[in-house]
């Protein structure tokens, strides 16, 4: 099976003009700060440009309103996206919402569409996922959160945090258990949740690394929240009972590629910082360009960011032809060495910097605290590693004689029965 890097010219120019908009219009918007009142003014008209040329939820078949560009023509987009913390939100990819709006796609009722996923599309509403919980973060086995059947409707009883967005969420898509005698991953179902439902409390924008003081309702805030006696109807199931964890898991599939490719994005921009630094920061008789070290960490952030982005690339050229399930081990593959990367390449641009690179005067800081929340975020780089582990091994057992493969002294006298003849020929 093949697989060609090259891309075709409309995707060249649709590339080009993302490069120019978020180069131009993003990161200067990205450098306000805004509150999320005057961010959403600044941000329409941009909005609108984005949906004019086509762009806007592109991860979405057209068939649900996107373009249906394909894993890999996302991937390559996502990179130039990725470059700024607002970008996903001017084409309409940032998550939660993008990964809702996946999920609502494939399973809400009609009258789901219309109340949830239509004006979500639009870009009119925003959601939440509720689906950590403070004791069953990478384990979604040990979710404590109750929902049970109540005449013709639910009830949503649990404690939740880190939702973002739900402190400015219209609605929340809450995974709960609802059969706790059914098999570890047949036990929960995902329900959509008005945030102004009676007995549904924000408790609180949760600090953080990322944001030790957050703003109430800010984008990309976390939340801590708690479900007491929260009456649901029938209605408000999405998909069926006893399949949100496989739900969950094919909204994050495909999303973790989009992650990896916001996260090289990220990343090239460090490294441009960094290479900007070396070219006119003198110190001890010469400029950083000079140094061996500093020449070291360019080389190595290049390779690095290189290797991430192959990897990536392949998983998602992957996920486009055999699917998101056969494609598991390139996902969490890339899930940890793409947060790793990032890590080390806006490290080292702190490092160059000094003191500047410290401060908030450039936007390495920041960077650099968003990139820490990588290897904890859609499962810890210690799962994924596992996932990878496991699912490689499955290729393999144990040699049947207890004899390496590899063995030497083994093969070496296999090797002269096969080649006896010859080996007479040449030396009678």
């Amino acid at each position: 099976m093949s697989w060609d890097f090259s891309t075709d010219r409309e995707t060249e120019a649709e590339l080009a003009w993302i490069r120019e908009f978020i180069d131009t219009k993003a990161v200067p918007l990205e450098a306000l700060d805004l509150p999320v009142p005057e961010f959403d003014r600044a941000a329409a008209p941009l909005i609108d440009e984005v949906k004019a040329r086509g762009l806007w939820a592109a991860h979405l078949g057209p068939e649900h309103g996107g373009t249906g560009r394909g894993q890999l023509r996302l991937a390559l987009m996502n990179e130039i996206v990725g470059r700024s913390r607002v970008g996903p939100t001017l084409f309409g990819t940032a998550p939660p919402d993008s990964g809702n709006l996946e999920l609502l796609a494939a399973h809400a009722t009609p009258a789901q569409r219309v109340r949830y996923f239509a004006p979500l599309l639009e870009g009119t509403v925003r959601s939440s996922v509720a689906m950590t919980e403070p004791g069953a973060g990478a384990d979604p086995t040990l979710l404590s959160s109750r929902l049970e059947r109540r005449g013709d409707g639910w009830v949503l009883n649990g404690h939740k945090w880190f939702a973002t967005n739900a402190s400015l969420a219209d609605f929340l898509l809450v995974l709960a258990v609802s059969d706790p005698d059914a098999p570890p991953r047949e036990r929960a179902t995902v329900v959509i949740v008005d945030r102004d439902t009676p007995g549904v409390d924000i408790r609180r924008d949760i600090p953080s690394m990322e944001d030790p003081e957050p703003r109430p309702a800010q984008i990309e805030n976390h939340c801590e929240i708690t479900f007491t006696e929260v009456a649901l109807p029938a209605g408000a199931v999405l998909g069926e009972p006893g399949r949100g964890f496989a739900m969950m898991q094919e909204r994050l599939g495909p999303a973790r590629v989009h992650h990896c490719m916001r996260w090289i994005g990220q990343a090239k921009r460090a490294l441009d910082m960094l290479c900007e630094r070396a070219t006119y920061r003198y110190s001890h008789g010469s400029t950083l360009a000079e140094k061996q070290t500093v020449q070291n960490w360019i080389a190595d952030s290049a390779a690095e960011i290189a290797a991430a982005r192959l990897l990536t690339l392949h998983a998602a050229w992957r996920i486009d032809t055999v699917g998101s399930k056969a494609a598991r081990e390139d996902i969490a593959l890339i899930k940890f060495y793409g947060a790793k990367v990032l890590h080390d390449v806006i490290d080292r641009a702190v490092q160059a910097h000094g003191s500047l690179g410290f401060s908030a005067d450039l936007p390495l800081e920041a960077m650099y605290r968003r990139a820490r929340a990588a290897r904890i975020y859609d499962g810890p780089d210690e799962v994924h590693r596992q996932s990878a582990a496991r699912l490689i091994l499955r290729g393999f057992t144990p040699p049947a004689d207890g004899i390496p493969t590899e063995h030497l002294p083994t093969r070496r006298r296999a090797a002269r029965e096969q080649f006896a003849d010859l080996l007479d020929l040449e030396f009678r």
